[in-house]
């Protein structure tokens, strides 16, 4: 398992320059919560006011239906969406064809655990009986114009989803050289950056609690992919060699599901993949999936990705209690409950927006609601807490930092912008005017938003 590992690097090291890697990164936003995994863009500068009309340098139409991150990788955006067809069809069993679907000339009827239902707290709805296509695509950036879409799967997909999810909700991720994409049960897959498909990988169905739908990205290092793979049935992490998609190492987790992407670490010569979970938070080596650190009490559900800052790991749970820990990766074994833990926090931590590690700052909302607290990431003293950000209400992107601001947008479409600081200074209330849940970025002077049907580019 670790000569595998070690060819998988050494792959990703004949064909891109690490250290030309690290310092393009830092200009681009490729993965999901940017370059340093923690919401900030360094050296972004982008506008603090715009609307509609006003500091738009292009939008952009998006087929279909994604809540997914885009990301920016030098003059081009990629992006997810998955666009429901009007040809019926039916979830396959296992082996899965290449398209997934068997064709109906009338409509099935739906049986009683297919029907639709709806509500927060009563479960996603029922699986479709429509066939969707799943999508990759590129524009560029300079324009907002179609470089390239593929379609990576055509399928029913087995299960429903929540009102408020899509089934699209990953962010892609690039090493610079290749794209990477996960549509959870409907497949990994690696793409060029000019969109041909390199391979793809199977790995069955995930079955999501509550039918609330799928949302976790994968993280990637050095020619390695880790793919989460939290669900009601038996839980794996895997590492894929991303240069060929082959199995380099899965470990099972005795997990539910969780939604939440890992944060990949190197600390004092070694690699982890940090990962929250309802029983307890983990640390893994990357090189041999061997768990580090485990540290209990976290709550239920996690979606909050861990942040990391000086060696120490933040991790955030908030359905049925309220826990944020700061670890240390230099621990070992089970430190639950020791003071090998930095500090904790047990009030208004964050349910599905992840927190944002700006500086010293650790921001973060109380539960999905416009509701802000800042921490001291170093020490857990309290900036401020829970207070109410006007003109927001429910919030599911992740806060964004840049050029000394904070930006949080909304699911009214309102995006905030604050002064990055100790006490809660709105800059600047912008609204457009359509639902926003992926979560802005930025890269250089521009700032991109995604909204329900929209990409948008700010730029003065």
């Amino acid at each position: 398992m670790r000569f595998l590992l070690t060819l998988a690097m050494a792959a990703f090291s004949s064909t891109v320059v690490a250290g030309d890697f690290e310092t393009l990164k830092q200009t681009n936003w490729h993965q999901w919560r940017g370059p340093l995994a923690n919401g900030v863009a360094p050296g972004a500068d982008p506008p603090t006011v715009w609307d509609t009309e006003k500091n738009v340098r292009w939008k952009t139409t998006i087929p279909g239906q994604g809540s997914g991150t885009p990301i920016v990788w030098q003059d081009r955006i990629f992006l997810l969406t998955a666009i429901e067809t009007e040809q019926k069809g039916q979830a396959d069993a296992r082996p899965r064809t290449p398209v997934r679907l068997v064709a109906q000339a009338d409509p099935p009827t739906r049986p009683p655990e297919r029907r639709r239902r709806r509500g927060w707290f009563g479960g996603g709805g029922g699986a479709p009986e429509n066939v969707y296509q799943f999508v990759v695509m590129c524009l560029d950036r300079a324009t907002g114009e179609t470089v390239w879409q593929q379609t990576a799967i055509e399928a029913v997909p087995h299960e429903g989803i929540h009102n408020t999810a899509s089934y699209a909700s990953s962010s892609p991720i690039t090493d610079g050289e290749n794209l990477y994409v996960f549509f959870g049960s409907e497949g990994v897959y690696s793409y060029t950056l000019d969109g041909e498909l390199r391979w793809k990988r199977d790995l069955g169905d995930l079955y999501i609690r509550n039918s609330f739908g799928e949302g976790a990205s994968p993280a990637l290092y050095q020619g390695v992919l880790v793919v989460p793979w939290d669900h009601e049935r038996q839980s794996k992490l895997f590492a894929l060699d991303a240069e060929t998609g082959d199995t380099l190492w899965q470990v099972e987790r005795d997990e539910a599901t969780t939604w939440e992407t890992p944060l990949i670490v190197e600390h004092e010569g070694t690699v982890q993949v940090v990962m929250t979970g309802t029983p307890k938070a983990m640390g893994y080596d990357l090189e041999t999936g061997t768990v580090l650190w485990e540290c209990g009490g976290q709550a239920m559900n996690p979606v909050a990705s861990p942040v990391e800052k000086d060696g120490v790991a933040y991790c955030m749970t908030a359905r049925r209690g309220n826990a944020l820990f700061a670890i240390p990766l230099s621990a070992r074994g089970d430190i639950t409950g020791s003071d090998k833990i930095a500090w904790s926090y047990n009030r208004g931590t964050s349910y599905v927006p992840s927190p944002l590690l700006y500086g010293e700052r650790l921001y973060f909302c109380k539960s999905n609601n416009g509701i802000l607290t800042c921490l001291d990431a170093d020490t857990g003293a309290v900036r401020f807490a829970e207070e109410r950000l006007p003109g927001v209400r429910a919030v599911y992107a992740s806060p964004l930092g840049a050029g000394g601001r904070v930006y949080i947008s909304g699911r009214n479409g309102v995006t905030l912008v604050l002064k990055d600081a100790d006490t809660l200074e709105v800059l600047a209330e912008n609204d457009l005017e359509e639902a926003i849940d992926a979560s802005p970025l930025a890269v250089g002077k521009e700032l991109f938003l995604r909204t329900a049907t929209q990409l948008y580019c700010i730029a003065e």
